[in-house]
């Protein structure tokens, strides 16, 4: 006998269908599953014939066929125990076939028969409720600690029996219950830490507002304990909240790398990613066997913080090149190639030389020319020049740092934040671009930008005096952008075009003697 059995399977963080067959055939006592099954998928025999003893079906001594279709897909997890469970049981006549046809079945077994928490259970619910009709609702059958996940997408008729046993009995009966989720919705926390901690560092403060409200990236460069870690560590607090879309984005791709809180089914703050300088790429950008994402997929809509940066080993670095100009990730392997989303920001932490102390008027720096060229020299050119904002972070003052002294809250900062991207976001619309400034096609940038004549002459001249590349030189009319919208103006007027160019001179190389800032005012 032949039961076809529905569920579903995860590449990347898209999920597709894939229908369980198992034939149930006289001869020798066996298992065979194909279908290009990986390790945890053949192991599933084991799993599932204790399972269905344990919950008192019967396994008779037949010769069973498993098949997992598509089966040029190769099948990753433990989630195809219940749907192979099932299928037996139809095959071998203990559940009719019609009780099982409007299921899509997910989920681990144990050896006991209890469901357990699975991977990917929010792109799976997706893809279930891309396949409901109005003439064919299917009910997704998935273990209990993934019912909160699962149910974000409110499309979604989901069940969630807590054993086969109890699953199988209300197939029997028709009578499967609908499951809801167990949590209220999470509302969202603010981070406490708060740029009203910080004293002094206003310059880096305006820097740091301009990289939120645009998506700007930003390196910070300064002397240790100037506070770089800490301005870093407070950028979320101005970031505006995550819209619904990218909340189940940001949650899709932590569900599919096991990294969601247990009881804490959805992302609703912007991820902020730090990891440590020993990181290898494949960790970075991701990788493995299966593929999974790397920590520029989890900064997803977010930050991913590099401190210390130039530790960092350089070819690791590099490869963040493509990922910071197209938004996302495509792992190639040789039987497919995944893409995985990766729209971050960047912020990163560097000293200026070895021991620090370059620029430092408190303390002399003890190293030779020739050291701190070949320092800053880990971090490539055109990596520098995918940076848009490059920020100075001088030692502060142990007087002014005693003296204390509360400054501007996040609160306050954000407010300026969010309505910027507001204008953002209505400014693009209108063109078809849904995006911040940071992130917007140079096309609809220039279309919409609004740069007046004196500040078009102003940009021009610095670009070829500071012989900026032509990524440079859109990436300055970035972020003067984003400087005109903060004060909500229309138009980018010439001195956002001057406090753009602060932000790219790199520190390695200055502004020619007759071009400053404030020249740049004067001019305009």
């Amino acid at each position: 006998m032949l039961a076809a059995i529905h569920s579903a399977a995860v590449i990347g963080i898209e999920a597709y269908d894939v229908t369980v067959e198992v034939d149930a055939a006289q001869g020798l006592p066996q298992w065979t599953i194909v279908g290009l099954p990986a390790g945890a998928v053949k192991e599933s025999r084991e799993r599932v014939g204790a399972a269905l003893v344990n919950s008192g079906f019967v396994v008779p001594p037949k010769r069973f066929t498993i098949n997992l279709a598509p089966a040029d897909r190769r099948k990753e997890g433990t989630a195809f125990d219940l749907p192979i469970a099932l299928g037996i049981l139809v095959a071998t006549g203990q559940l009719r076939a019609e009780s099982v046809a409007q299921i899509v079945a997910v989920g681990e077994l144990g050896l006991d028969g209890t469901l357990r928490a699975m991977r990917g259970a929010l792109p799976i619910s997706r893809r279930v409720a891309q396949r409901t009709t109005r003439e064919y609702v299917p009910t997704l059958v998935l273990p209990p600690p993934n019912v909160d996940e699962a149910a974000l997408v409110r499309a979604t008729v989901l069940a969630a029996p807590n054993s086969l046993r109890e699953l199988v009995g209300a197939l029997r009966r028709n009578a499967l219950a609908r499951a809801e989720p167990h949590s209220a919705p999470i509302a969202v926390s603010r981070d406490p830490l708060d740029f009203a901690d910080v004293v002094g560092q206003g310059t880096a403060k305006r820097a740091l507002e301009i990289a939120a409200a645009g998506g700007h990236n930003v390196i910070m460069v300064g002397p240790p304990g100037a506070g770089k870690t800490m301005l870093a560590r407070r950028l979320p607090s101005i970031l505006p909240a995550l819209t619904e879309g990218e909340a189940l984005d940001v949650t899709a791709i932590h569900s599919v790398a096991g990294v969601l809180a247990p009881g804490d089914p959805r992302v609703v703050a912007r991820p902020f990613r730090a990891p440590h300088h020993t990181i290898s790429d494949a960790g970075l950008i991701g990788g493995g066997n299966p593929p999974r994402p790397g920590e520029v997929s989890l900064a997803h809509h977010g930050i991913l913080f590099l401190d210390e940066l130039l530790e960092f080993r350089r070819h690791v670095v590099e490869s963040l090149r493509q990922p910071m100009e197209d938004g996302r990730v495509v792992i190639a392997r040789a039987a497919l190639a995944i893409a995985f989303p990766a729209r971050f920001t960047l912020v990163g932490a560097m000293n200026p030389c070895p021991c620090g102390n370059a620029g430092d008027g408190a303390h002399a720096c003890s190293c030779a020319a020739a050291e701190i060229a070949k320092y800053r020299a880990r971090l490539s050119g055109p990596m520098r020049d995918r940076v848009d904002m490059h920020v100075p972070v001088g030692a502060l003052a142990l007087g002014t740092l005693a003296a204390g002294g509360e400054g501007e809250g996040s609160a306050s900062i954000r407010e300026r934040v969010e309505l910027a991207r507001a204008r953002q976001l209505l400014r693009y619309s209108e063109s078809g671009e849904v995006a911040v400034n940071a992130h917007v096609n140079v096309r609809a940038l220039q279309s919409t930008g609004g740069l007046a004549t004196d500040a078009r002459a102003l940009l021009t001249s610095a670009a070829e005096r500071l012989r900026l590349t032509a990524r440079g030189y859109h990436r300055v009319l970035r972020v003067a952008r984003t400087i005109a919208d903060l004060d909500a103006s229309r138009g980018v007027e010439a001195p956002h075009v001057a406090e753009a160019l602060r932000y790219r001179t790199t520190g390695e190389e200055a502004p020619p003697s007759h071009f400053t800032p404030a020249t740049a005012h004067s001019a305009a």
